[in-house]
């Protein structure tokens, strides 16, 4: 190779570099969630065009209904990092956990929160991007209420705990009169609660209550299956008033209606729609129509 010339070289060389690939395509205008698309629609997200194969509103590519088809990268350089908060779908980030409950409990980690979701898949995974937010909104606005912000783990009157044994239950309370006060989230308590709760997920809690206040994903686990299984003294679950654009008012109503709805206790009602709003915003969606109950 030494000895070979300039120009013999230089087309050696030009026939050993590979063809440069294709540029990507241009994207198309960006999507909006609060746009109507037609079915054939091109849109970009997140470095990609889609393409809507029917009507569709407020689900973000690539959606979870099938609707939108990748067309490929567009644009060129590097593909922006998804706005999905999360990788597995969960519509709250980490950071947004973060920001909505500062000073909660180290107990109440996000990680044993993502855990428990595979529990009950259809929370804050059914419908639309903006039914999704404000499912999870409503749930950790819930929960924000019961327990001071996640702070608490226990109920904190203690003078309580053992009024929550009803003993005629054929299977009593075998981990004692005063095992079942209120714990987790929701504040699960009543030994028939525990009993449910546990049977629903597979776990003994009637004789080991306990774990709700020592392992968080069985923490966050009973207060899912209190929201997507329980009605309370409401008509409907939680889940249900939420997906079924009942609004936030039916979750307050089945959780604690008998106490705060009505005009029993506006002060508590209030409190649950002021952190129910600042959570949908922390989301980046809006909070919809029936926040009181």
């Amino acid at each position: 190779m030494a000895g070979l010339a300039a120009s013999a070289l230089a087309g050696a060389l030009a026939v050993a570099v590979p063809a440069t690939s294709a540029s990507a395509a241009e994207c198309a205008t960006p999507w909006n969630s609060s746009s109507v698309y037609l079915g054939g629609t091109t849109v970009s997200h997140n470095g990609h065009n889609w393409t809507a194969r029917w009507w569709t509103q407020n689900e973000a590519p690539p959606g979870t209904s099938g609707v939108w088809s990748d067309q490929g990268a567009c644009g060129g350089g590097t593909t922006p990092p998804p706005t999905d908060p999360d990788p597995s779908g969960f519509v709250v980030s980490e950071a947004q956990f973060n920001q909505m409950f500062p000073n909660r409990n180290s107990f109440y980690t996000y990680q044993g929160l993502k855990a428990a979701l595979s529990a009950y898949p259809a929370f804050a995974g059914t419908g639309s991007d903006t039914v999704r937010k404000r499912e999870a909104a409503a749930f950790l606005a819930n929960v924000s209420h019961e327990t001071g912000g996640l702070v608490h783990i226990v109920e904190q009157n203690t003078a309580n705990y053992p009024h929550y044994c009803d003993s005629s239950q054929p299977y009593g309370c075998p981990a004692g009169q005063a095992a079942y006060y209120g714990r987790g989230p929701i504040q699960l308590s009543w030994n028939f609660n525990y009993k449910a709760a546990g049977d629903a997920l597979g776990i003994d809690l009637l004789r080991n209550p306990h774990l709700v206040e020592r392992d968080a994903a069985v923490a966050w686990k009973t207060a899912l299956w209190y929201w997507n299984t329980q009605s309370g003294p409401g008509t409907m679950t939680p889940h249900n008033a939420m997906v079924g654009g009942h609004g936030f008012g039916e979750t307050i109503r089945s959780i604690n209606g008998s106490l705060e709805c009505g005009g029993r206790n506006p002060a508590q009602v209030q409190s649950r729609i002021d952190k129910y709003q600042r959570f949908v915003q922390i989301l980046g969606t809006t909070p919809g129509d029936n926040l009181s109950c």
